[in-house]
């Protein structure tokens, strides 16, 4: 009797690994696809928040309208890209090398420094992805300001 439960919990045992293993391959595939659906070119065509509060995304010191009109590269196989913004009135011009991940649909990414790993960055910035097609997707962040959060939303379009 002592046999039979133990061989009982054994093959319980076992087919939870089996079921976790298997679902654990079926989530990792729908990632990969989440991150293949973003390849390509982008181009923020707006980007929608509270016009009271001045934002100032992801630490560049350039108002959130000089995001309009930036282009992000996205290149899923090694999980690389940058992002570049163009100038003109207020705006700096400059080209940022990033590392991305998207998973449960969050997307997150850290800027690298000329000279510097991905891993040697710790700090880096996770936004909501929502409204993703083929040709177009939107990224939501919350920006804390005075114990609220504002809510931003950059909206991508695909350029190629």
């Amino acid at each position: 009797m002592k046999k039979f439960i133990l061989t009982g919990f054994i093959g319980i045992s076992l087919l939870n690994l089996s079921c976790s293993s298997v679902k654990k391959a079926s989530d990792a595939q729908e990632t990969r696809a989440e991150v293949l659906k973003m390849k390509g070119n982008w181009q923020i065509v707006s980007v929608d928040y509270d016009k009271q509060y001045k934002i100032k995304p992801f630490d560049e010191g350039a108002d959130a309208q000089c995001f309009v009109g930036s282009q992000w590269k996205l290149v899923p196989n090694n999980y690389t890209g940058s992002y570049a913004l163009s100038g003109g009135a207020d705006c700096p011009t400059f080209n940022q090398p990033i590392k991305f991940d998207v998973k449960n649909n969050v997307f997150s990414f850290k800027k690298i420094a000329d000279g510097t790993k991905a891993k040697q960055n710790i700090s880096g910035y996770n936004l909501t992805l929502i409204n993703s097609s083929t040709d177009t997707f939107a990224l939501e962040q919350n920006v804390p300001f005075e114990g609220e959060n504002v809510k931003v939303i950059y909206n991508f379009q695909r350029v190629n």
